[in-house]
């Protein structure tokens, strides 16, 4: 009696159970995601002031590719959708709009520039679609208490920029600095950051600060009014065009300054040979990725997937444009976040994703450098070195550096 009894209570829990098990294994899916696809959006300047960055996307574009010819991401191929929007913030909400609302993508991705990313951010987050991987390294990306659908990729400006003003303070602590910074978030981030890092000498080792406008065609009238100031050390913090034009034009005045340029200006193939590699000895930077012009790479398994990724789907490719390093590191780090959000591919699992990454070392970073995210922290980038450029390739030295500009 009791065993009949029984029977049918255990046939309910064992249904019970193999709906609850079912639904646990339930795919789940916001617009732009299905069983086959996933669809990711973005902007880049492919046209306008700041083009030599639109390497970028077509990096990006083909790393993607690469992907899908081999499968996909747990079998769902990426369609990769980027839109020109010539660096101009307008244009930059118009195509994001588009992306969200016609094309109905799961995610942005690193969409490049700081004004840009700036216009885009409110709007992304009210509507709580992932802003991930920002091309822009503005301390702004980092703040998930207020834009929790935000986050960067680069190791900030401000950071960076403290890193030189701290370095500077050690190595020549009686240095007269001018700057040269673009008239924009961008520009404004280092110089906060020079300023942050000399303290209470910021007043007396700053010289002068001199600003352009992202749209004018040559900044020579600015080197010339820099130079008339005779500063010791030089301070650029420009995109790629502006930043080639300084370093050629100091030499072409014969001035011979110790020369800093921010990171995302010190491509080689973009910047310093445009600038005349004879006229960019000795100029410093910072790196947190391998250079694809440096031998010493050439064994490196990462850097050998880099090559053979380029020999297949970029063929003709500058190896030595740190575009195309970025491009590649910062796609590797998105398919490894799609591949942790398994079957949930919802908006809210990829930022939960991509906010769960432990120590990950894309094939592009350099060593020891690693990504780390939390929910509390949206930078996956924290560390660096100094490098020098000699010859036609850049030279790191000294120990990694981290946020805080404290020695690993």
């Amino acid at each position: 009696m009791i065993a009949r009894t029984l029977r049918p209570a255990l046939l309910a829990m064992a249904i019970t159970a193999f709906a609850t098990g079912a639904a646990l294994a339930q795919k789940k899916y916001d617009a732009g995601a299905s069983d086959t696809e996933i669809r990711i959006g973005n902007t880049s300047p492919y046209s306008g002031p700041a083009s030599s960055y639109g390497v970028i996307g077509k990096t990006e574009e083909a790393f993607f590719k690469m992907i899908n010819d081999k499968g996909g991401i747990n079998g769902r191929k990426i369609k990769f959708i980027s839109y020109d929007d010539g660096y101009s913030p307008p244009k930059t909400v118009e195509q994001v709009r588009k992306l969200v609302e016609s094309d109905e993508v799961l995610l942005v991705f690193s969409s490049i520039g700081t004004p840009t990313n700036s216009a885009i951010q409110k709007y992304l987050n009210s509507q709580k679609v992932p802003q991930l991987f920002v091309a822009s390294g503005a301390k702004k990306w980092d703040d998930p208490n207020n834009f929790p659908w935000t986050m960067g990729f680069l190791l900030d400006f401000q950071t960076e920029a403290q890193i030189y003003a701290k370095w500077l303070m050690k190595e020549k602590p009686d240095a007269k600095i001018g700057i040269l910074y673009q008239n924009d978030d961008f520009g404004k981030e280092y110089l906060r950051g020079v300023k942050d890092g000399l303290g209470a000498k910021a007043s007396s080792m700053i010289m002068m600060e001199e600003s352009y406008e992202v749209s004018e065609p040559s900044i020579d009238s600015h080197i010339i009014k820099l130079k008339a100031a005779n500063p010791d050390v030089l301070m650029i913090f420009a995109t790629i065009k502006s930043g080639a034009q300084a370093i050629k034009r100091t030499a072409e005045l014969g001035w011979k300054p110790l020369q800093i340029i921010n990171n995302g200006a010190s491509f080689v193939s973009s910047v310093m040979k445009p600038a005349g590699f004879e006229n960019a000895q000795g100029v410093l930077s910072a790196a947190y990725a391998k250079d694809g012009a440096d031998p010493q790479w050439n064994d490196d398994p990462g850097m050998k997937r880099v090559y053979e990724f380029l020999d297949k789907y970029m063929p003709g490719a500058d190896k030595t444009d740190g575009g195309i390093i970025h491009g590649y590191g910062v796609s590797q780090t998105l398919v490894k976040v799609l591949e942790m959000c398994g079957d949930d591919l919802t908006r809210a699992n990829v930022m939960k994703q991509a906010a769960s990454l432990r120590d990950y070392a894309p094939d592009t970073l350099l060593p020891g450098v690693k990504i780390n995210t939390s929910s509390t922290s949206y930078a996956p980038i924290t560390q660096l070195r100094m490098q020098r450029f000699k010859g036609d390739k850049w030279e790191l030295f000294g120990d990694l550096l981290s946020r805080d500009a404290q020695r690993e």
